[in-house]
């Protein structure tokens, strides 16, 4: 990054060198996150100017650092590893519990923007051979969107409302019917990815910005027993309010730094539940990776295009505007 407002360039940094409990990835794949966008814009996110981005990233082991050697799963140069982007040491209780957000030393990785980066060896998962580098950097996407259903709690047979049609509402939706969701309808104002959301496992899809409430009945069937609000732009709460039944649940996976309002009295006379999802735990980020070991071709369809790093500031810009694309690789 330059800096908040700037495009992003290419720049030649020094090869990093594994600290203590630290290992070197040669990333060979990955993804640009919508965060990674807001991030470049929004001082909430703590980036400026000399940070390198990139959180969904995998690749080849290639240095260890002390202390990375020893154990029966330790990692051995030439293994091929997602890593996992949340910071963490690896020994507190919320570690060992796989709670790794909720480690003392929590923090978001970086450094996926570049040829190499440096991480910890307990961020690290081996792929198996079945799942490629290309897999292992939709993992953690796949990861966030598996968390917000679980805590939506989510029952056989629920009609499901994902309001937004990028990556992280895609990837709802591919859980929401693999765990046994009776209906799941995509909500967004443009119809690009509606091929995509149905590939996914979407039942249907909903493009009616004039009339947003009623569209998604309609496609629906009625209210919706969940309303994953995967967007993050203020006003998609209270419509998610008149979207979901009595007694309903809202599950807020989008990122909105702006402050929101909405009628509290209409969410409390429906005695709906408004649930905030951050992150992930170590065993959901597992569980996504056996979903594409166990051969789930569905997430594939997130991937719309690979670039080079010479090519990212460019295409960076590119997706800023509303584009057919969905998920962007860079290929290092």
């Amino acid at each position: 990054m330059q800096g908040l407002h700037q495009p992003l360039t290419v720049e030649t940094l020094d090869d990093p060198t594994p600290g203590e409990g630290e290992v070197v990835v040669r990333v060979a794949r990955c993804g640009i996150c919508g965060s990674d966008l807001h991030m470049t814009e929004d001082p909430a996110y703590g980036k400026g100017a000399g940070d390198v981005l990139g959180h969904e990233f995998a690749g080849e082991v290639v240095a260890l650092g002390k202390g990375t050697t020893g154990s029966g799963n330790a990692l051995a140069i030439g293994d091929l590893v997602s890593v996992i982007p949340l910071q963490s040491c690896g020994t507190c209780a919320s570690c060992r519990a796989g709670e790794v957000a909720w480690c003392d030393r929590f923090g978001l990785q970086g450094g996926g923007y570049a040829e190499y980066a440096v991480t910890r060896s307990n961020q690290c998962i081996r792929l198996p051979r079945s799942v490629s580098l290309d897999d292992g950097a939709i993992i953690e996407p796949l990861a966030v969107a598996l968390h917000g259903v679980n805590m939506a709690g989510l029952r056989a047979g629920d009609k499901v409302l994902v309001l937004g049609g990028g990556p992280i509402g895609l990837a709802v939706a591919f859980w929401a019917r693999r765990m046994g969701a009776g209906a799941v309808v995509v909500q967004d104002i443009a119809d690009y990815q509606q091929a995509r959301a149905l590939g996914m496992g979407a039942t249907g899809f909903a493009v009616d910005p004039a009339d947003p409430v009623g569209g998604a009945e309609r496609a629906l069937g009625g209210k919706a027993d969940i309303v994953f609000e995967c967007v993050g732009m203020p006003g998609l709460i209270a419509q998610a309010v008149n979207q979901v039944r009595n007694r309903g649940t809202i599950l807020l996976l989008g990122l909105c730094t702006r402050p929101d309002t909405f009628n509290s009295f209409a969410m409390l006379s429906k005695e709906v539940r408004l649930i905030t999802s951050a992150f992930f735990t170590r065993g959901e980020y597992e569980a996504a990776l056996d979903a594409l070991d166990a051969g789930a071709i569905e997430p594939r369809l997130l991937v719309t295009g690979t670039v080079s790093l010479e090519e990212t500031p460019a295409r960076f810009e590119a997706l800023r505007r509303r584009t057919h694309d969905c998920k962007i690789l860079i290929a290092p």
